[in-house]
């Protein structure tokens, strides 16, 4: 019965992730989209390889900063 406890107290913590990042990437498009003067939404729309790129590095460096802040520290022994 511990270990079903377990899995179901994995499962809410993989949800609460799940929503805390969807929530933290809309925010982050939101204010890339308004500090750029460019409407990158028409952009994509048009099929504007650039903004593609542009828009996918942004995705990946917010992941990068998100990932070393929540790591783990590293102990030498």
């Amino acid at each position: 019965m511990e270990i079903l406890v377990e899995y179901l107290k994995l499962i809410g913590w993989g949800i609460v992730g799940i929503v805390t990042m969807v929530l933290s990437l809309w925010v982050l498009l939101l204010v890339f989209t308004w500090l750029t003067p460019v409407d990158e939404w028409e952009e994509l729309k048009k099929g504007n390889l650039a903004i593609a790129i542009v828009m996918a590095a942004v995705i990946i460096g917010f992941a990068l900063v998100i990932s070393s802040a929540i790591a783990p520290p590293n102990f030498a022994p």
